[in-house]
């Protein structure tokens, strides 16, 4: 299973670094989000959390086997769960930070990719690769390429496109 989800493996882990990131230096947007959805936060607890998101995913990157994919599994399993409870409650909720500055609230294409994360962890848990970065070939450097093709098409699906909506234009030109 790993030749297979090594790809989408790797590029959530990256993801879970480059999401993280953002929420260490200005924890607001997540504290917001979460209060915004009925949760507890505050910015200690978030930059915690962002910490710890950032670790999980360099350990997966760095090592990847069956603990640093059941630790993926789980953040995005997390993430599934925060995706879904917003949008049962009616989906209106601003950014989060995962992506920065740009207002990217939770949409359904969130919870597929999120939910999509979590199974190629789950995945790679399954039948991790023999060792860390075991057999470093040809095929393992395209894996490592196309999981960064894969991440940042991740990232522009859920923090660019949603800006590309006439709402959200029609908001961004207001003055």
């Amino acid at each position: 299973m790993w030749n297979v989800a090594a790809g989408p493996f790797l590029a959530a882990a990256g993801l879970l670094v480059v999401a993280g990131l953002p929420k260490v230096a200005d924890p607001l947007p997540l504290v917001r989000a979460l209060r915004a959805a009925g949760l507890p936060a505050g910015r200690p607890l978030v930059r915690l959390f962002a910490v710890a998101e950032i670790a999980i995913g360099v350990g997966a990157l760095v090592a990847p086997g069956r603990a640093s994919a059941l630790a993926v599994a789980a953040a995005y399993l997390l993430f599934t769960g925060f995706v879904a409870h917003v949008l049962r409650r009616g989906g209106v909720l601003g950014s989060c930070g995962c992506f920065g500055k740009p207002d990217t609230p939770a949409t359904y294409t969130h919870l597929v990719l999120t939910a999509a994360a979590a199974l190629a962890a789950l995945a790679t848990a399954v039948d991790p690769p023999a060792g860390p970065w075991a057999g470093v070939d040809g095929a393992a450097v395209t894996t490592a390429g196309l999981a960064v093709l894969i991440a940042f098409l991740a990232w522009q699906v859920m923090a660019v496109l949603p800006t590309t909506t006439p709402a959200a234009v029609r908001t961004t030109t207001k003055g």
